[in-house]
């Protein structure tokens, strides 16, 4: 339940006309059962040799095992199709009708929920980019496509065939392809991953709801300490405590909902709807 004093806060920035910015991360989507990235379901055995998440998730193991890394994504947008959008999602798709170009939604998620959900894709910014998306090794055109259809309903234990392997070739210059996301070994840039937009972003935001991440990425980190320098609203809805609802509680404009954001989001949706 929302306390009066959230209450009053929202009610008075829904009658504003300043910025409310969203940001993601893997909490939202754990509520619609897809597995947190470095929980369990991340690990990958290749040979003798049990793989984490930070090493799959590599351009340098890609590099030197690329079946094997495609073979971990493919089975990942297997477990992401299965998913369904929950409340707390198709709470932000309204959110995003209620305020329009005022609403920009930042996520770390690379699953698809929240364009499946309905989010719009002028104001959703994929910083880890797009699972079910692949874009050429070489860069050669800047693009990302879509990964084909016969390719996203592979089993953990299926290995890629030649027939795959003709399918992930970039359109433009027919060299190899790789998997349209922000690896751990990369770095953050705007063309692909929104970097100074969300900078842009923040910068402008009055209210912040921070949804199911505690920042383990520098880009999050540095859109919510901008709102923070700022005094802005700071809104963090998490199952845990976490490095966002401590630095929330420390704001003088800040709050912790320590529930589930498939509980939480409608709430307060239904707070700033009024």
């Amino acid at each position: 339940m929302l306390n009066q004093d959230l209450i009053k806060i929202l009610q008075d920035f829904a009658q504003s006309s300043k910025r409310i910015t969203i940001l993601t991360g893997a909490g939202i989507s754990a509520e619609s059962d897809i597995p947190t990235f470095r929980g369990p379901e991340g690990y990958w055995t290749i040979g003798s040799k049990e793989y984490h998440p930070q090493e799959m998730a590599t351009y340098r193991v890609f590099m030197q095992k690329p079946d094997e890394v495609w073979k971990w994504y493919l089975h990942r947008i297997g477990v992401c199709i299965k998913a369904q959008p929950n409340p707390g999602h198709l709470a932000l798709v309204e959110m995003e009708k209620l305020f329009k170009t005022r609403f920009t939604l930042i996520t770390q998620n690379v699953d698809n929920l929240h364009l499946r959900a309905g989010n719009s894709l002028k104001n959703t910014f994929q910083i880890h980019g797009n699972v079910f998306f692949m874009r050429c090794v070489n860069e050669c055109a800047l693009k990302i496509y879509p990964i084909p259809e016969e390719l996203t309903g592979k089993t953990k234990m299926e290995n890629l065939t030649d027939s795959d392997r003709k399918l992930l070739v970039c359109p433009d210059c027919g060299n190899s392809t790789r998997p349209h996301v922000l690896w751990f070994d990369e770095v953050y840039n705007e063309h692909y991953y929104r970097h100074q937009s969300s900078l842009k972003i923040a910068g402008d935001t009055e209210l912040l709801i921070i949804v199911g991440t505690s920042g383990a990425t520098s880009l999050p980190n540095q859109v919510v300490w901008e709102v923070y320098s700022r005094n802005g609203i700071i809104i963090d809805i998490n199952i845990e405590d976490n490095p966002f609802s401590n630095l929330a509680l420390k704001s003088s404009r800040g709050f912790f909902i320590k529930e589930p954001s498939s509980r939480a989001l409608p709430s307060i949706l239904q707070i700033l709807d009024k």
